[in-house]
C-alpha cells in the first residue's frame, strides 16, 4: 500500500500511538485501535503504565516504579501487536523494557524516534547492546533531529539555562529593570538566544546515523525527526524540505546510493513489510 502509493507520486501516512497508555489496560482496545488503522505503538511514552516502565522513569524516577520492565499483560500485549501485524515501537522504553520486548517478539521492531547514547548520554538515547540487540532482531533504529538528543553540549547548556542559570539571569536583570514582567520577559528572550547558539549542526546529526552503521552495518539506521514533537531542531534542518541535505552529507561521506536509499527509508519499509505480512 506504501509502495503503490509512492509509485503514483502521493505521500503515504500511517496512523500511530505514542504510549500504551492509550490501550487503557485493555486488550479489547488494542483491537479496536488495530481495527481503526493504527499501524505502529510504542510502549510507553515518558510516564510508565501498569505494564510497561518507561526510559523516563527507569532513569530518572526508579523510585517511582511499582515493577520495571514488562508484565505478564505487557508481554501479552507485545505477542497480541504481532499478530495484529501492528509494529512494535521501542523508542521512550526503559532498558528493562526494550529488552523484555525483544525477548517476546517475533517481529522486526523500530525505534521511531531515538538516537545514540555513545554520542550524546541522555536517557532517550540507545546504547550500543540496545543498537546490536535491534540489529540481531532485524529492526531499525530513526534518529530522532532534537537537539538535545544530538548534542551533549546543547543538553548540559540547556540544563544549566532551564536551571541555575536562569536564576542568576533573573537576580542580575532584577537589579538592573526592577520589573518582574520585564524580567520574565527577558530571561525568556535572554535563555532562547543562548540556546540557538547551541544548535548543533547538520553534521553532527549524521553523525548519529554514521555510528549505526559503523557499529551494526546500514540495514539498520533511518530517520525519525520528531518535528511535530521537539523545540529545538539542528541547524538547517528546521522542516522536511531540508531532506536532501542529509543525503548530501551522507554521499559527501562516501555513503553509495543504496546505502542512504536504506537510510531515507528503505530500512523502514522492510519492517513494515515484515510486520504487515
Amino acid at each position: 500500500m506504501v509502495k503503490t502509493a509512492i509509485r503514483e507520486h502521493k505521500l503515504a501516512a500511517l496512523i500511530g500511538v505514542e504510549g500504551g497508555h492509550m490501550i487503557e489496560n485493555s486488550m479489547e482496545k488494542l483491537d479496536q485501535l488495530a481495527d481503526r488503522g493504527m499501524r505502529y505503538m510504542t510502549l510507553t511514552w515518558n510516564n510508565s503504565l501498569p505494564w510497561a516502565s518507561s526510559a523516563m522513569d527507569e532513569t530518572l524516577h526508579p523510585e517511582t516504579l511499582t515493577h520495571k520492565g514488562l508484565t505478564d499483560f505487557g508481554r501479552s500485549v507485545v505477542k497480541r501487536m504481532n499478530e495484529l501485524g501492528i509494529i512494535i515501537d521501542l523508542s521512550h522504553t526503559g532498558e528493562q523494557t526494550f529488552y523484555d520486548a525483544l525477548a517476546v517478539t517475533t517481529k522486526p521492531v523500530l525505534l521511531s524516534h531515538s538516537s545514540v547514547w555513545s554520542i550524546c548520554p541522555v536517557f532517550r538515547n540507545v546504547k550500543d547492546d540496545q543498537i546490536k540487540a535491534v540489529a540481531k532482531n532485524g529492526g531499525v533504529i530513526c534518529v530522532n533531529f532534537y537537539a538535545g538528543f544530538i548534542s551533549k553540549n546543547y543538553d548540559q547548556r540547556s540544563a544549566w539555562l532551564n536551571g541555575k542559570g536562569k536564576e542568576v539571569i533573573t537576580d542580575s536583570l532584577m537589579n538592573i529593570l526592577h520589573d518582574t514582567a520585564q524580567v520574565r520577559i527577558k530571561t525568556e528572550q535572554l535563555i532562547e538566544s543562548e540556546l540557538e547558539k547551541a544548535r548543533p549542526t547538520l553534521a553532527e546529526l549524521v553523525d548519529h546515523i554514521d555510528y549505526i552503521v559503523k557499529l551494526v552495518g546500514d540495514d539498520y539506521a533511518g530517520i525519525g525527526s520528531d518535528y511535530d514533537g521537539v523545540s529545538k531542531l539542528p541547524l538547517q534542518l528546521d522542516d522536511a524540505t531540508t531532506y536532501p541535505l542529509i543525503t548530501a552529507e551522507l554521499l559527501r561521506r562516501g555513503y553509495s546510493e543504496k546505502s542512504v536509499r536504506k537510510i531515507l527509508g528503505g530500512n523502514v519499509l522492510r519492517v513494515m513489510k515484515a510486520n504487515f505480512n
